[in-house]
């Protein structure tokens, strides 16, 4: 194995520990909210499909993956719609939102806002039209499970204590996967690159699961993060998501896809292999578009088009957990991509 194989290997590594690690924390989080305020802002979310379109949008158009693993999490629970989800995916332009502002940062901002008003019509389109039923029952089972004589009573200090100094098997192993992963962002193994708002962010929230972590009754602990989170979701995810990228490294290792990308003269072809590259659960194909259009040498139409297609990571953690909802997902993503970079394309833009 060359070394640059291997560093990619090692790179595809890190991500998956990384993306696994944020969704497992985010869905503890959530898990947590939802238990203690009764499913209070569950009910608050889902009565309301304009309020998710617009919570949709924005966890989207953070720039980074942040925000659409967490949309992925509140999916595969049913507190949004199969149409906000879209309109995640839709908004969010994944790691590229932050080159995309450091390279034309105006244009950046542009492309944001026409991105989060296509997102919320997206959203609201698609579940007036359409509703796939196999992949909505595929996570029917799903829906968290509220125990009310069981409430989590964090500051109860006999229970605290009496956990902390006899701790269960499970949560001294959740402990130490979630300190690992605290000390990891500190010392700059996990997220080492990325921008001091995203480290400050992972370490509120892993913080706050620490917390959760160690202070949660016997009763969540087994059946809330690990029976529900840890033994289904987390394997799962870490599994397909580090096989994915590593595929992906692998196939642009050999077959050099970005060149090949950069050699492409006609325009509307440009378009189309744009939109369809957007299928590929990974941050670094949309970069040869960004790139290209820093340049001049495409419109913004095919970046507008390659923006809607693609969702850097956001898509791997549904792709783990239902291949029928992530190939719903991205057909969704493509029509709407194609409706939205035709239309500019046409239209001189």
């Amino acid at each position: 194995m060359d070394s640059d194989l291997l560093k990619e290997l090692m790179h595809s590594f890190m991500h998956a520990v990384m993306i696994t690690g944020f969704v497992f924390v985010m869905m503890m989080v959530i898990e947590y909210i939802n238990v203690q305020t009764n499913g209070l802002w569950k009910e608050n979310i889902t009565e309301n499909k304009l309020k998710q379109y617009i919570l949709a949008a924005l966890l989207g158009v953070i720039p980074g993956c942040l925000g659409s693993f967490t949309a992925v999490a509140l999916f595969s629970h049913r507190l949004i719609s199969f149409g906000a989800i879209v309109a995640t995916m839709i908004a969010t332009s994944g790691d590229e939102a932050f080159v995309m502002f450091a390279m034309f940062p105006e244009k950046a901002l542009l492309l944001t806002a026409i991105l989060f008003v296509v997102s919320i019509t997206a959203g609201y389109i698609t579940d007036r039209i359409y509703t796939p039923r196999k992949v909505l029952e595929g996570f029917a089972h799903r829906d968290f499970p509220l125990h009310k004589e069981e409430m989590c009573k964090c500051f109860n200090r006999k229970v605290f204590l009496k956990q902390l100094l006899h701790p269960t098997r499970q949560r001294v192993i959740l402990f130490i996967l979630v300190a690992f992963l605290l000390a990891g962002v500190f010392v700059g193994f996990i997220a080492g690159e990325a921008k001091t708002w995203i480290k400050v962010t992972l370490y509120i929230v892993i913080g706050f699961s620490l917390f959760i972590v160690v202070s949660v009754p016997d009763h969540f602990m087994g059946k809330h993060l690990w029976g529900h989170v840890v033994k289904k979701h987390i394997p799962r995810i870490f599994l397909w998501t580090f096989g994915t990228l590593l595929a992906m490294a692998i196939l642009n290792h050999y077959l050099e896809l970005n060149v090949w990308m950069k050699d492409e003269n006609n325009l509307l072809l440009v378009l189309v292999i744009a939109v369809l590259v957007g299928i590929i659960p990974e941050s670094g194909p949309h970069l040869v578009f960004v790139t290209l259009f820093a340049a001049g040498q495409i419109p913004f139409s095919i970046l507008l088009a390659s923006s809607i297609s693609q969702d850097g990571h956001g898509m791997l953690p549904l792709l783990a957990e239902s291949k029928r909802g992530f190939l719903a997902v991205k057909v969704t993503n493509i029509i709407f991509a194609f409706i939205a970079g035709l239309t500019g394309y046409f239209l001189g833009y």
